[in-house]
């Protein structure tokens, strides 16, 4: 008799749970959509999260990291996802881990998720991205293969922003792979390709005179290239 009065305690204990976790459902739910309506970024960022405890799903885990990922939340982002690469990723999964990862400073894991979104899409975006960390992690020959790809594919409406400035900017892709290849021109033979460097930040500049980054840059190599003259005469 004991032990039938514990089993029916358990069943009714079984039943409560099962009611509790869908009323709460159904407030998280109601809670998500109410702060989606009034744009409360960090309000859906707490429903889905315990939506997700209620019943874990693939696809609200990937737009939890998505949403992490649009706030500037990368470690929480990364935490949410996981640093691993799977086949069975959706792109919006391997996006955010792409990204996330680049924004923490992990340029060759970074690079891992670039290239499956490259296979799977490829882009000029993408490949200017994955030119940029494969000069970082010197990966010379792979960044020259993705900076041919763009300039076959860049078009003239396409454009890049940057932020290295107090005001964000933005100037022609066109602009932006040509000093990416006097970046990548300069990085395959420091010595020797110095003119040719300074020729393509100065073709960028053509482009878009106002094109800041290509502005340091070139300054950068000038005063290198005037460093090297001296040391020369020295020499002499």
């Amino acid at each position: 008799m004991r032990k039938i009065t514990i089993a029916i305690a358990l069943l009714c204990s079984v039943g409560v749970f099962a009611q509790s976790n869908a009323d709460l459902k159904t407030h998280y739910e109601s809670f998500y959509k109410e702060m989606k309506k009034q744009g409360d970024v960090q309000g859906v960022i707490n429903a889905l999260t315990h939506l997700n405890i209620i019943e874990p799903s693939v696809a609200r885990k990937d737009t939890l990291a998505y949403l992490y990922l649009s706030e500037g939340k990368y470690v929480q982002a990364i935490n949410t996802l996981g640093v691993e690469k799977n086949a069975t990723d959706s792109d919006m999964n391997v996006e955010v881990k792409a990204i996330a990862l680049k924004n923490l400073n992990q340029p060759k894991m970074a690079l891992e998720h670039f290239e499956v979104l490259y296979g799977r899409k490829p882009n000029v975006y993408l490949a200017y991205e994955m030119v940029d960390m494969k000069i970082q992690t010197n990966d010379l020959a792979g960044a020259r293969e993705n900076l041919n790809y763009a300039f076959a594919n860049v078009t003239d409406d396409m454009k890049r922003a940057y932020y290295e400035t107090q005001q964000p900017y933005e100037t022609s892709m066109k602009a932006a792979l040509k000093y990416l290849d006097g970046l990548l021109t300069f990085t395959e033979n420091k010595t020797e390709n110095m003119d040719a460097a300074l020729k393509l930040m100065n073709d960028a500049l053509a482009i878009d005179p106002n094109f800041n980054l290509a502005k340091v840059s070139r300054q950068a190599l000038e005063n290198q290239k005037a460093q090297m003259a001296k040391s020369a005469a020295q020499k002499n």
